[in-house]
This record gives C-alpha cells, structure tokens and sequence, in this order.
C-alpha cells in the first residue's frame, strides 16, 4: 500500500479502542490520626482540621468566619485553640489535627481570647444578628459564655454619614472628635437595587462575602476589600453603586454573610417594618425550574408569600450557591392572576 493510500485511510479508521479503559489508581487508605482534645485520647479520620475534631467529639467551638463550602481564612480568631507546645493560639478551622496534638479547648488562654474577640466585635459592629449558619448558634449566646461586656470600651462613637468611611483614605489617622467613645462602623445601609441591601454597620469583615464573589463560588470578584486597619471594608471597585459594578445579583454572599450585612432587600424591609417572623415561616425544599441543572432550592415562606430562597449547603449539585434567577426569581411566582 502507498504513502498515499496510508494517509487516505486515516480518517476513516480511527485506532481501536483499548481493551482495558483506563482507571483511577486506588485511593490510598491513610490511618486514622490520634491526638488528644481536653485530655481525652480520640481518633479522626486522616485530613481532618481540629475544628472537625472537636464537633465529632461534641465540643462546642465557637465560629463566625468559617463556613464549610468557603476556604478558611482565619480572620475572625474566635475558634482558636490551645496546642502544646505552640507559641500563639492556632485557628482550629483549619489547622489540621495532627498525631500527637494535646488540644485544650477550654483553657484560661482561650477563654480571654474569645472574651477579647467577642468585645471588640460587639463594641465596633452591630451584631445583634449575628450568629454562624452551622452549627445553630449565635454570638449573643458565645458573649454570655464568655461573659464579654463590650460595653465597657465607653458609648459608641456617632454614626458616620453616608459614604463617609468610603471615602476614608488609607494608612491615614482620623482622630474622634470630643470625649473619647468607641469607634464603631456604624453607618447609613446601602439601598441601590431591587434585590439585596449592604448594611455594613453589621460588617465583621470575615470575606466570606469576597469569597463566594470570587474563585470560591461565582468567580465575578465584584467585590474586594478596600482600606486598611479599621478603616477596612468590603467595597466594590471605585466604591460604585452595585448597578454599576460587576455584580451579577446571584446572591451567592448573602448566602454566606453570617452576620445580615447583606440581606434580602424584602427582608431588610420586612424587619424595618417590624413584620419579619421567622418562628412564623415554613420551609420548602424544591427544584429550581429554570433550566437542567437542578439546583436544590430552600423557599422560605411567611403569610403565603415567598420572602427568601436559599440553597442546602449539603446539595452535590450547588453547594449552597445559586445563580442570579434560583436567588432571586421568584417573585412570578407571587404575581398570579386573581
């Protein structure tokens, strides 16, 4: 057979497929790691973070910046731990258990740090709604635990005024006015859109918000965090009003925002008008019907009318993350002719 006819036959007849499809090689069975929180000897699976450990053990740990579908970032310092033979409290979020570890979780050194967390916290943001999504909990029981007062850091300084702390310029001093008060992020809440609302006095700046924006969930990176020092916060770029931004109204950081700086506008409206009562709401799990995806779907329902929609952090196929219409569009469902 010719050079030629070699080449005229290729495209008709492809090589043959194997007769053995190839496989993934087997996954490596690694031992369990054993280590030791409150002095009592436990055993984990291999992989496991201190913060695992210690919810399997039933212990308690308090958090405010981790949430199991977002990568650990260490901010908020409130699950910190003692471990032997470490020089600074470590994050059990997402330090990972070690063979060998003597943990306390409940020591001296711990409790002053959380005290101390929570102070600060409850002295500078409004955190009347804060609270993490897993475990149910909320900082107002944490503060009680750990006697926190922040009132004793004096009366909250004044509200600043709309845009004020935006237009702030970093690494630059802004000493208060008068007697001395607590400095606090408290100003006016961002209305620019028919979806969702920025309170950013209640804002701990834990970038969960920045991460479900970003590489975490929806990869838009709308928002970042602009300023440095207490003069931080979360700001899209040139602190543009959403509409303008690269926002895409999925939703994804309301999902995550542990704290209601960023809440359903329906919601923020219903609490202003003292209707909101989530001991009067009903739950309903559903399939969203947009398109062949499947997204799990939470309706949360009050006086027959749907006020939210969030998506089971546990779902394989979302991760607790929506789009812009599983989030959001719900509202034909509201408008049926009479």
């Amino acid at each position: 057979m010719t050079a030629e006819a070699d080449i005229a036959r290729i495209p008709f007849e492809p090589p043959a497929r194997p007769s053995h499809p190839p496989v993934p090689p087997p996954a490596v069975e690694r031992p369990p790691v054993e280590l030791t929180i409150d002095g009592r000897a436990v055993a984990v699976p291999a992989g496991s973070t201190i913060l695992d450990a210690c919810r399997a053990q039933g212990i308690d740990t308090p958090t405010l910046c981790y949430v199991e579908n977002l990568t650990p970032v260490n901010v908020c310092r409130i699950c910190v731990v003692e471990v032997a033979g470490s020089r600074t409290l470590v994050p059990a979020c997402s330090r990972p258990a070690e063979a060998g570890m003597d943990v306390q979780t409940d020591s001296e050194r711990v409790r002053l740090s959380r005290k101390m967390v929570l102070e600060f916290l409850g002295s500078s943001v409004d955190v009347s709604l804060a609270g993490p999504r897993e475990p149910d909990g909320s900082i107002a029981a944490y503060a009680a635990r750990y006697g926190a007062d922040p009132s004793r850091y004096g009366d909250a300084a004044a509200p600043a005024a709309a845009d004020e702390r935006d237009a702030r310029e970093s690494g630059h001093h802004h000493p208060a006015a008068g007697e001395p008060t607590a400095a606090t992020v408290s100003q006016p809440v961002k209305v620019d859109n028919e979806l969702y609302v920025r309170d950013y006095s209640r804002c701990i700046l834990c970038y969960k918000c920045v991460e479900a924006c970003g590489v975490d969930a929806q990869n838009t990176f709308a928002i970042a965090v602009a300023g440095r020092g207490f003069d931080a916060r979360i700001s899209t770029e040139w602190n543009v009003g959403l509409p303008d931004s690269a926002c895409v109204y999925c939703g994804n950081c309301i999902g995550v925002c542990p704290t209601g700086a960023l809440m359903f506008r329906s919601e923020h409206e219903m609490r202003a008008a003292g209707t909101w009562d989530e001991s009067a709401q009903t739950v309903t799990e559903t399939i969203c019907p947009y398109c062949g995806v499947g997204c799990a779907l939470t309706l949360h329902v009050q006086d027959n009318s749907i006020v939210k929609v969030s998506s089971p952090m546990d779902s394989s196929v979302t991760d607790g993350h929506l789009c812009v219409k599983g989030r959001f569009g719900f509202e034909f469902v509201q408008n049926r002719e009479g």
